[in-house]
């Protein structure tokens, strides 16, 4: 039975060979050179959406708006929104915060371009606003965004700051911060928002906690995905960590389906319009 409640459904566009755990095997410089897939990926998802006539927010990386310029005005024409998510996925704590600005401002301006609409929410590559960087919410008000997307409660090696809030709040006088959602049992705070513990968990765990979430808390939910996550034939990359070859392949040849259940076993919308009241 469907949840009643709907929730906001978002993918961070970027293909395989720019997630952070790949950094030093794929450097900026050769990624032109690598197999693009995240074309055909998204338009993958985009065609189960139209399936379940379901609408998402797709936070879409600048380079591969540049590269794929006909595949974000599908994005925009098929009734998504359109959001960013910084030009080179550099991670905002690794930034100075003159190359953050550059950054963010090149992707905005790219997207905005391409897409002839305007971009309102933002989404820190690998959720890397922390105590430590949070001057980037300054500079991110500052460009005009509504809302960003960018912070995860959760204890975590490579992101999460697991005291900062669950929920939606001002995080400056214009800007509204929608923390990635969290279960929280026995005093801990749980990820139940997708990517590679969607993966990792039995489907039937993470409709349970979606759904234990969804009675215990006022607010809708949150979940996120890649459009490599729906590509189990992208290439193996070598000399990785066990740990990373783990996390970035495990279960690929099962996401589609279970997306696919996610769709119909809960309702989903776009970030601007299932957090409309806070903005």
């Amino acid at each position: 039975m469907t949840h009643r409640q709907f929730n906001a459904l978002t993918i961070d566009v970027e293909d395989y060979f720019q997630v952070a755990a790949f950094s030093k095997q794929y450097p900026k410089e050769t990624w032109d050179l690598q197999e693009l897939r995240v074309e055909k990926s998204t338009r993958r998802i985009l065609s189960i959406f139209e399936k379940h006539q379901v609408k998402a927010t797709f936070f879409t990386l600048g380079w591969v708006a540049q590269k794929c310029p006909d595949l974000i005005k599908e994005i925009v024409d098929q009734g998504h929104e359109l959001g960013c998510h910084g030009y080179w996925h550099n991670k905002i704590n690794e930034q100075t915060p003159q190359q953050f600005r550059e950054d963010l401002s090149l992707a905005k301006q790219i997207l905005e371009q391409t897409s002839g609409v305007e971009v309102c929410g933002y989404r820190a590559p690998s959720f890397s606003i922390n105590k430590e960087s949070s001057w980037a919410f300054d500079i991110i008000n500052e460009l005009g965004f509504s809302y960003s997307s960018s912070t995860y409660p959760i204890n975590h090696d490579h992101y999460g700051t697991p005291d900062w809030p669950r929920f939606p709040y001002l995080v400056r006088d214009s800007l509204l911060e929608i923390p990635v959602s969290t279960l929280r049992l026995c005093g801990k705070n749980l990820p139940i928002s997708g990517g590679g513990y969607f993966r990792l968990y039995p489907y039937l765990l993470s409709r349970w906690a979606l759904r234990r979430y969804l009675l215990a808390e006022s607010s809708p939910s949150l979940f996120y995905f890649h459009p490599w996550e729906i590509d189990p034939l992208q290439p193996r990359t070598e000399n990785i960590s066990a740990k990373s070859k783990f996390r970035h392949y495990l279960n690929l040849s099962k996401f589609e389906q279970r997306l696919e259940c996610l769709l119909v076993d809960f309702n989903w919308s776009t970030m601007r319009d299932v957090y409309q009241k806070y903005l």
